[in-house]
């Protein structure tokens, strides 16, 4: 029984259709209108073969291929590999069910085989969508988990078209791990990437029609100028947004495109360590992009709420420290490095004391008024970065300032800045001493980050710092938001080279988020420390991550001074750093400290209760009382689970390994290729080149693909190959490894599906007492997702047909690579006239399996029409009568209208796809 009638999808993925005198696959078939579908195939027969179309019924003649007419021919192959190669291309390129939940590609990639890291594609694909917010702290390798859903997601067909969008500054590294680890190529658009697109389409163009699978920067896709309209006309298979909590505050561009595209796909991942800003309501607002139906109320709502959209884990957490182990070494003690005041930092303390910061019972006050009182903090917030730092804000405010007593106080400020040189500032020379203690310096290995709030600070210790170090060209780098995506990115690349020069980053916090500074380096110093529990966390973040092999060390330079009334880094920064490394081993974030859960919100009420006359600690310790969004944030996952179910994916070759091989010796037999046992070696035909063309062009060039790819099956080779090129001038190794996902696996599999002539079946001699016909049976949903998939071995025919598993059926008729074809005529005369009997068999046995898929299909869509209900209800009883009131009304209507429409197109309809893959006949 349905939710409501649907609108049958005729063509199923996989099926085979005559368009334009020419024969194609369906990939998918979506309705656009009554009795109307566009179809998105692949060229089959020999003119169109391995090119993309979309067909819309409305203009093309659409013939289906039915499975009664198929033609049965021999198989003259040796070891009849040209029917098991296409047997097993065929289970490979249909997709898992809808009700297939369980993980079937974990152990197939390049990285450690994780449980807590497969959790979130365990989470993603129990709920109606693939939908969640992965809130997991700092470090645990949120990429790595994404990788894991899309993976997933793309066996299932549900990962053909992917846009993936992130921070600028992590773009490449982003995209390297979905290639190194799974095999996953993304076009890149940054800069660079953008102008290779106009010079290689027409101008105007979609561009996200020429590339099916996309990483891009928020930064450069919320232009809603250049790219509003193409986004406007995309519809996405998943969508992933990492740094979500950027999201948050309706009305800005970042909000506004989030919405976009949550209405223009069907996965979406958002990820953040941070992912709230502590108001309830902009939360809300983040889990209506998942789930426009979770939450009622957006002013109060339970974690049970949201359980089956959200995942955090923190480095204590139970599953997380009992299956990390020597992967991530514990971090170190975060170290002060005292610098007393020199004796022009003391005049500079003083005047900031008397006359910017006095204490309430010293006469006269603060040169500035009430409305201005968060100034002064500001100057000394600058001044404990820098000498450099406060002489620009002077700068800057002495070309606003408009009160005569400010501008004179201003210029007295700027005078004393102006009488400090570099060796006068006492954090400088604690800076380099530190760095030289370490074993920063120009033969060394060492290497180290030095992190600054201040423009001004890094640019000013680049310039000064490393001649005292005896650093030379190309050994110091500096980053901060000034820098464009392209170089801010090479910067990260060249840090992490083994081989680099670079012994030393000076960044600002734009490396705070989501930057991998950790492979070569394991020592961090604060030269000033944000004012912020979170933002201290996010920086250690950098170096404290999995894949750490040393103990991060971190440190902080703390200028102290003997002034009375002072705001030295004592009172402030030296206290948020011992607070910070407490709340990291104890409960494994820094969120949950002040429960402000923005690094903004935290300085702003640290600041307005110093102003108040309270101490850091009494600022802290009067956080905000505990609620439902901090137990979100700063709870620990205790819970001990079991591992995640494992999917039985049907399968006739033993690996992916095997098929390959016998891929290339039998459909691709004129390419030569060197094979030492462990890697193959060959020039790539350009239709296979073309497939890598996502990737970027400076990888291809330098490795020289086109002339020579080189490809593995052996993990610790690959494994080795990867940590090698972290030593040379690229990160991206010249071997990949072969994954199931891996272009060159889907090009093979291409391959050999169109090797056989239209409507065609081989006939092959095995060890079964009759003849057996194997067909494969698909029912899908409005959307083209395949719910119920069926793999049949159809014997006892024509009068008393028996089904029976088409994979079980393989295997006990010996169909392997041992097979010996001798080339005995196959018996086709008698056995077309068992192909009506057999399909009609598989008609019926598919009927019944459907209404056993119906419980497991239709069952979560029941519950969730329930759960759709219930939410009207309470979202209509919280809304007034108001104008406002009737248009909330209104929205939550459209939102009901919507998700039923949803449940709809799950649900299974239409007719079934019935295909004759294969005949056995006695061998005997």
């Amino acid at each position: 029984m349905t939710l409501t009638e649907a609108a049958p999808t005729p063509y199923a993925p996989g099926a085979r259709i005559e368009v334009r005198d020419a024969e194609w696959m369906v990939r998918t078939c979506t309705p656009i209108r009554r009795d109307s579908f566009k179809i998105s195939a692949v060229g089959v027969s020999e003119f169109v073969r391995d090119e993309d179309a979309v067909f819309f019924t409305e203009i093309d003649t659409v013939v289906q291929l039915r499975p009664e007419d198929t033609e049965l021919v021999a198989d003259t192959s040796s070891a009849f590999a040209r029917s098991r190669l296409y047997l097993e291309s065929v289970l490979r390129r249909t997709p898992l069910p809808q009700s297939e939940r369980r993980l079937a590609l974990t152990d197939r990639f390049l990285l450690d085989p994780l449980i807590y890291q497969q959790r979130p594609a365990e989470l993603a694909l129990k709920g109606l969508r693939p939908r969640i917010l992965l809130a997991d702290v700092v470090g645990l390798g949120k990429t790595l988990e994404i990788g894991l859903v899309l993976a997933e997601l793309i066996r299932r067909g549900r990962g053909e078209r992917i846009l993936v969008v992130t921070p600028q500054q992590v773009l490449e590294q982003f995209q390297h791990e979905l290639w190194t680890r799974f095999a996953i190529p993304l076009v890149r658009l940054d800069s660079v990437g953008i102008e290779r697109i106009q010079r290689d389409i027409p101008a105007g163009r979609n561009p996200f029609l020429y590339f099916k699978r996309v990483i891009v920067s928020v930064d450069t896709l919320k232009n809603q100028g250049k790219y509003g309209q193409h986004l406007e006309n995309m519809y996405w298979d998943a969508v992933v947004i990492d740094e979500s909590h950027n999201l948050i505050n309706e009305g800005n561009l970042r909000n506004k495109l989030a919405r976009l595209l949550a209405a223009h796909t069907d996965a979406l991942l958002l990820a953040s360590a941070t992912p709230h800003n502590g108001d309830a309501t902009s939360f809300a607002e983040l889990i209506a992009l998942l789930d426009p139906a979770a939450i009622a109320d957006p002013k109060q709502y339970s974690a049970g709420d949201i359980d089956h959209l959200y995942l955090r884990r923190t480095k204590i957490s139970e599953e997380v420290r009992d299956q990390i182990g020597g992967k991530w070494p514990g971090r170190g003690p975060s170290v002060p490095l005292p610098a007393a005041a020199t004796a022009k930092e003391e005049a500079i303390f003083a005047e900031l004391a008397d006359v910017w910061l006095p204490r309430p019972d010293r006469p006269g006050g603060s040169v500035v008024d009430r409305d201005r009182r968060l100034f002064p903090y500001t100057l000394a917030k600058a001044f404990l970065s820098s000498h450099v730092a406060l002489g620009t804000t002077v700068g800057k405010r002495l070309k606003n300032a408009t009160e005569q007593a400010e501008i004179d106080a201003l210029k007295d400020l700027a005078a004393l800045v102006g009488e400090m040189g570099d060796t006068d500032s006492a954090k400088r020379t604690a800076l380099i001493d530190e760095l030289k203690k370490i074993g920063v310096k120009k033969n060394g290995t060492t290497r180290a980050v030095v992190f600054s709030e201040s423009v001004p600070t890094l640019e000013w210790l680049a310039a000064t710092v490393p001649a005292a170090l005896g650093l030379g060209d190309g050994q110091v780098k500096t980053m901060h938001g000034g820098y464009s995506d392209v170089q801010q990115q090479e910067i990260v690349e060249d840090f992490s080279l083994a081989d680099s020069k670079v012994r030393l980053l000076f960044t600002g916090d734009v490396a705070s988020e989501g930057v991998n500074l950790h492979r070569q380096c394991h020592h961090l110093i604060h030269y000033d420390l944000p004012w912020s529990l979170i933002r201290i966390e996010q920086r250690n973040g950098r170096i404290d991550r999995y894949g750490q092999e040393h103990e991060p060390q971190f440190r902080a330079l703390v200028l102290t001074s003997e002034v009375e009334g002072a705001l030295d880094d004592t009172t402030v920064a030296l206290k948020l750093l011992h607070r910070e490394e407490q709340a990291h081993r104890s409960l494994g974030t820094a969120e949950a400290v002040t429960r402000e859960f923005t690094a903004k919100k935290e300085e702003d009420r640290l600041i307005k209760d110093l102003l108040a006359g309270k101490s850091v600690e009494e600022s802290l310790d009067e956080a905000p009382p505990v609620d439902f969004l901090a137990d979100l944030l700063g709870g620990v996952e205790g819970e001990a689970r079991t591992e995640p179910e494992r999917a039985e994916v049907p399968r006739l070759f033993g690996s992916t390994e095997e098929f390959v091989r016998e891929a290339l010796h039998t459909v691709c037999a004129d390419l030569r290729i060197d094979d030492d046992g462990q890697m193959l070696a060959f020039e790539p035909p350009k239709d296979l080149l073309h497939r890598l063309n996502a990737l970027p062009a400076s990888y291809l060039k330098k490795h020289k693909i086109a002339e020579r790819m080189k490809v593995t099956f052996d993990r610790p080779l690959a494994q080795r190959k990867l940590d090698e090129a972290r030593r040379t001038k690229t990160l991206w190794p010249d071997i990949g490894y072969l994954s199931d996902l891996h272009p060159m696996v889907e090009w093979l599999v291409d391959k050999v599906q169109v090797q056989l002539v239209r409507r065609q079946a081989p006939v092959i001699a095995a060890k079964v007492a009759e003849p057996t016909f194997l067909v494969q049976g698909i029912y899908s949903n409005a959307l083209g997702q395949p719910t119920v998939v069926e793999w049949m071995a159809v014997s006892g025919l024509p009068g008393a047909p028996v089904v029976g598993d088409m994979t079980e059926v393989l295997a006990e008729a010996g169909v392997g690579p041992g097979m010996i074809n001798t080339n005995r005529p196959a018996d086709l005369a008698g056995l077309t006239p068992l192909i009506e009997p057999a399909v009609q068999a598989a008609r019926r046995h598919l009927d019944e399996r459907r209404d056993r898929y119906d419980d497991v299909v239709a069952k979560p869509l029941r519950d969730y029409d329930g759960q759709l209900e219930l939410w009207e209800r309470a979202s209509l009883e919280n809304i007034t009568g108001s104008p406002q009131g009737g248009r909330r009304r209104g929205a939550v209507h459209d939102t009901v209208a919507e998700q039923k429409r949803l449940l709809q197109s799950m649900e299974t309809t239409g007719e079934p796809l019935l295909r004759i893959l294969a005949v056995l006949e006695g061998d005997a």
